[in-house]
């Protein structure tokens, strides 16, 4: 994973925790989180912001395979996202993902205690599993993340399911074995309960 120099402080930062900040000129700078973070308390005159920083935790899922999750604090003016994923090589569409939302003020800690609880809840569901066939749907609700294949000049999208990246097309097969069903497909953002 190749590190990234802040514009504006010069640290090294790794891409996951950079951000391309556009400025009132319409061009664009990369800055690490802290340094967006403070700009973006200047420009919503939150006085006394500090940069949460947490150190990366180890989580069992209910297979009790292990997941090392990695946050990021970002002030987004009137709102405070916190988001732990993990990291998958230099692939970020593989995964888990989660985001909390609150006040710009909120007590971090206490927002990072209720993303671990979000977490925990969703280590503790499966909703694939592998048998002789390949992957199936473990019961009959499929929750995901849909993000972008990585492949150039193609608008096809792939789906996250329980960490583990599936392509569109074998999703599609996963559901083949559902055919004549009816299905509901409900979009929530990220910092939703899913």
């Amino acid at each position: 994973m190749t590190e990234q120099t802040c514009v504006r402080c010069g640290a090294r930062t790794p891409p996951y925790d950079a951000v391309n900040a556009a400025s009132s000129d319409g061009t664009y700078r990369l800055l690490c989180s802290r340094c967006f973070n403070e700009d973006m308390a200047q420009w919503a005159d939150i006085v006394g912001f500090e940069h949460p920083q947490f150190t990366p935790v180890r989580l069992l899922d209910m297979d009790g395979g292990s997941h090392e999750f990695h946050f990021r604090s970002l002030l987004l003016g009137d709102q405070l996202s916190l988001e732990a994923f993990e990291l998958a090589g230099n692939d970020e569409s593989e995964g888990y993902r989660f985001q909390i939302l609150d006040e710009p003020r909120s007590d971090p800690f206490v927002l990072l205690g209720k993303l671990v609880q979000k977490m925990m809840r969703a280590l503790a569901t499966k909703h694939l599993r592998e048998d002789a066939d390949g992957l199936q749907v473990a019961d009959t609700m499929v929750r995901g993340r849909i993000e972008w294949n990585g492949v150039e000049d193609v608008r096809q999208p792939c789906v996250v399911i329980d960490g583990r990246r599936v392509e569109w097309n074998d999703f599609g097969a996963i559901l083949m074995a559902f055919e004549g069903w009816q299905f509901r497909l409900e979009l929530l953002d990220p910092s939703d309960e899913a």
